[in-house]
């Protein structure tokens, strides 16, 4: 789109000024940038919050309504009830929750990482809810938790105080960049004042802490491969953005989830790992521009299940 120009600087008051929303028991803190007559939600991965989104709803806001739940993942400020359902599919749950309370229509559903399989959840289960969807390098099939930065998530929730312990480690810039942390997540150092974000809020609350462990410990690999045979039903447009060098989402799943899908095409993004929002958000901020902005899902022509794989393009 012509209109995508980069903004070299993005201090912290440009776009993403938190509101919060109370959901049944749980209040979600949430960005909306109020302007723009389609509303795009955003979903981020395990252990950030909307700053991953930052660079991408800088470049869309003057003509989308950017909203981006802070999901309680583990960097989040506001800790869920005790006793709370924190299962992949209850939090996929709870942005369907946000997206009735807004009263959003013609709603366009956007994941990365893990939240890519939020949103695969919770359009296999509410197939109406949203009129478009975009996955970005996220989490699919097998793949969840996904690759080696997942699995060790995994492994380090399992143990008690692990988890915290690994994220202590990550205070050491260089630590980060280990294939086992975010050094395969994304292709360039992650802004220092961002991660330190991530880790000031994990670190600040025992209950947030808990949050992400319970989250970590209901994680099914059979979760997303249920979730997968049921995306047929949903009837709106797809786009599939995946990172051509990724290492952690295997790019083959890309084609994969592209023919689990009535209506979808596949994009590969160069120069990127898994968090192509922050890799390569001009390039993304692009492709989702123009998906939006294509035609209506009324003139969308439905692909049969039986169609050849679809042709990837960059």
């Amino acid at each position: 789109m012509d209109y995508i120009t980069r903004n070299p600087r993005i201090t912290e008051e440009s776009v993403m000024e938190r509101k919060s929303r109370q959901l049944g028991d749980t209040t979600l803190e949430y960005v909306d940038t109020g302007t723009g007559d389609r509303p795009v939600v955003f979903l981020h991965g395990a252990l950030m919050d909307e700053r991953l989104w930052e660079p991408v709803v800088e470049l869309l806001r003057p003509h989308l309504r950017c909203i981006v739940p802070v999901l309680p993942l583990g960097a989040h400020r506001l800790p869920r009830p005790e006793g709370a359902d924190q299962s992949p599919a209850a939090v996929a749950r709870l942005v369907g929750e946000l997206i009735r309370s807004l009263g959003l229509r013609e709603v366009t559903l956007v994941g990365n990482d893990t939240g890519g399989a939020l949103a695969q959840l919770l359009v296999a289960e509410q197939p109406d809810l949203v009129d478009r969807l975009v996955l970005v390098s996220s989490d699919a099939f097998e793949n969840f938790p996904p690759g080696l930065p997942g699995r060790t998530m995994a492994i380090a929730s399992a143990v008690p105080g692990g988890l915290r312990m690994a994220m202590a480690t990550l205070r050491i810039p260089a630590l980060r960049r280990l294939p086992m942390t975010f050094g395969w997540m994304a292709k360039r150092p992650i802004d220092a004042a961002v991660f330190g974000a991530w880790l000031a809020a994990f670190g600040a609350d025992g209950r947030v802490r808990r949050d992400v462990i319970r989250m970590m410990k209901a994680v099914d690999r059979r979760q997303l491969v249920d979730a997968v045979e049921r995306l047929h039903r949903f009837e709106g447009g797809a786009l599939i953005v995946w990172a051509a060098e990724d290492r952690v989402m295997p790019v083959e799943h890309a084609e994969r989830l592209s023919r689990a899908l009535r209506n979808s095409e596949v994009k590969l993004v160069d120069d990127s790992y898994t968090l192509v929002p922050l890799d390569q958000p001009d390039h993304l901020a692009a492709l989702i521009a123009d998906f939006v902005t294509s035609a209506s899902r009324s003139a969308q022509v439905p692909v049969e299940e039986s169609a050849p794989a679809k042709p990837i393009h960059r």
